[in-house]
C-alpha cells in the first residue's frame, strides 16, 4: 500500500456511518476545552470550543453525517476528491463541509478534518477564551488513535 497523507492502513480502512460518528466524537472530545451539547435537539451532537461550534453530527435521510468547519479552498478540493463530502448541511456552504461514510473516507481523513476544524475556530477566539494548547500546532501530529 502506498503512503497516504491520512495515515496507515488501519487509519485508511473504510468506515461505516456509525463508525464515522463515533470516531469524530472521540477525536473532538480528546481536544482541549471541548464541550459537547445538543442545542438543536436530540438528533444533533454539537462540539464547541470557546462557545463556538466546530463539529456536529446528525443523520440525514438515514445517512449519518459529520459537518465541520473548513477553509473554503480545502472544502472545494475535498468535494472534488470524495463523492460523499458535500457542502455543509444546513450551514454556510462556503465555510462548512459535510462528510458521510464512503470510498476514501477513513479514520485518518476524519481525524485531520476534525482537528483542522478545531484549529480554525481556536485561532479566531479571543485569547481569553482559547484553551491552553501547549502544542497547538502539533495537534495534527499527535493522534489519540495511534497509540
Amino acid at each position: 500500500m502506498t503512503d497516504s497523507p491520512w495515515g496507515s492502513a488501519t487509519e485508511l480502512a473504510p468506515m461505516t456511518g456509525a463508525d464515522l460518528h463515533w470516531f469524530a466524537w472521540s477525536v473532538a472530545l480528546d481536544l482541549p476545552g471541548v464541550a459537547q451539547s445538543r442545542p438543536f435537539g436530540p438528533d444533533y451532537e454539537v462540539f464547541k470550543v470557546g462557545g463556538k461550534v466546530f463539529v456536529m453530527t446528525t443523520v440525514v435521510r438515514g445517512t449519518p453525517i459529520v459537518t465541520l468547519k473548513c477553509e473554503p479552498e480545502h472544502a472545494v478540493a475535498l468535494r472534488q476528491q470524495f463523492g460523499t463530502i458535500t457542502a455543509g448541511y444546513h450551514m454556510n456552504k462556503r465555510h462548512w463541509t459535510s462528510v458521510a461514510a464512503g470510498a476514501g473516507v477513513s479514520r485518518g481523513l476524519v481525524e485531520e478534518l476534525v482537528r483542522n476544524a478545531y484549529l480554525l475556530v481556536v485561532d479566531r477566539l479571543p485569547r481569553a477564551k482559547r484553551p491552553d494548547l501547549p502544542s497547538a500546532r502539533n495537534l495534527h501530529e499527535s493522534s489519540p488513535t495511534s497509540s
